[in-house]
């Protein structure tokens, strides 16, 4: 990281809030580690460390999802954003905004300083991203929000008409079902008739998919997956003060075919107990699993079914040729007139 860089992040963050709150954060760790199975919120992956090690997943061979959605997105971009001119781009959980270059680079080439808000509940390193882009495009607008998607939609910015709000990298699999249209239904109100809703899809296996090729992508012999995983621990030790014992667990990560998802668990190498400061404790049998992370597959009947649920249509659905990966470009069946300047 340039100076330049820290400097422009330390500037920006002067403007955001913090985005652990500790008193909830510890309330809803401890709900969910108090389950009879035990989970833990897969967003707080998510600080420098964690975002780094994800980047680093999607340079993996194994990691198919990022290369085949790129790939996507250069075929089909192009056509879709010459259609319908969008002036802004609201993208969710961007990471390094790699693949977020050919929609900027599009919308910079049709419309005059498009504006691209960047939304990720890791401070740091958004703002060293939100610079980068600043830097390498003239003709642009950055402004970065930090926030919970799965707390509010607040961006901080009127939008121009029309706008984009994209979800990709597969993300929407990170929530269970009854979350998934939560968050699709405050994505849906943010948008006027003319918005689209962009979205990234990991497939489900079938002729062209076997299951062992996508377990593959969660297991890499170079056992990055399994440090991302492990970082979570690491986030609670250091945010909450817990103490966890990092080498007393064991990374597993499987394709459950009941509910059409990669499940991925730390599971207890021998009996424990976890301390949180205010005196509270968590205790694990050897064996017991604790779920970090769930990531979810589909066909396009069960994306039809959560639009539908989130007043959303699907507009354009493509699919890479083994039907390994999907984009998909939504728009919004009902749309509320104030929505934009509404409670995300």
């Amino acid at each position: 990281m340039t100076t330049e860089e820290v400097g422009g992040a330390a500037e920006r963050a002067e403007a955001v809030a913090d985005p652990y709150d500790r008193t909830a954060m510890l309330a809803e760790v401890l709900a969910e580690l108090r389950r009879a199975d035990k989970r833990l919120p897969s967003k707080y992956h998510y600080d420098a460390v964690g975002s780094d090690l994800f980047e680093r997943i999607t340079q993996l061979d194994e990691y198919y999802l990022t290369r085949v959605e790129r790939d996507l997105l250069r075929r089909w971009i192009p056509e879709w954003v010459e259609e319908l001119g969008p002036k802004g781009l609201v993208e969710l959980g961007p990471g390094s905004a790699d693949k977020t270059r050919i929609l900027l680079e599009e919308m910079v080439r049709h419309t005059p300083g498009p504006l691209y808000v960047p939304v990720d509940v890791s401070g740091d390193f958004l703002h060293v991203v939100a610079d980068r882009l600043d830097a390498e495009y003239d003709d642009l607008t950055v402004r970065p929000a930090v926030a919970d998607m799965t707390r509010d939609l607040t961006f901080g910015v009127e939008l121009p008409d029309p706008s984009w709000i994209a979800l990709l990298g597969s993300t929407l699999g990170n929530f269970e079902p009854g979350e998934a249209v939560r968050l699709l239904r405050r994505i849906s109100r943010r948008l006027h008739p003319g918005d689209r809703f962009l979205l990234g899809a990991d497939l489900r296996p079938g002729p062209g998919k076997s299951r062992e090729r996508l377990e593959l992508a969660y297991n890499d012999p170079a056992g990055v997956t399994e440090e991302f995983s492990r970082n979570l621990l690491r986030v609670l030790n250091r945010e909450l003060g817990a103490d966890f014992d990092l080498g007393a667990f064991r990374y597993v990560s499987v394709y459950d075919d009941e509910h059409g998802r990669i499940e991925t668990y730390q599971e207890a190498l021998r009996d424990q107990v976890v301390h949180f400061p205010d005196g509270s404790t968590v205790g694990l049998s050897a064996g017991e699993r604790i779920r970090t992370e769930i990531s979810a597959k589909y066909d396009r009947p069960t994306i039809e079914g959560l639009f539908r649920q989130a007043n959303l249509a699907i507009e354009h659905w493509a699919e890479d040729d083994d039907g390994f990966y999907a984009i998909v470009l939504g728009r919004p069946v009902e749309c509320a007139a104030s929505a934009r300047a509404g409670p995300g």
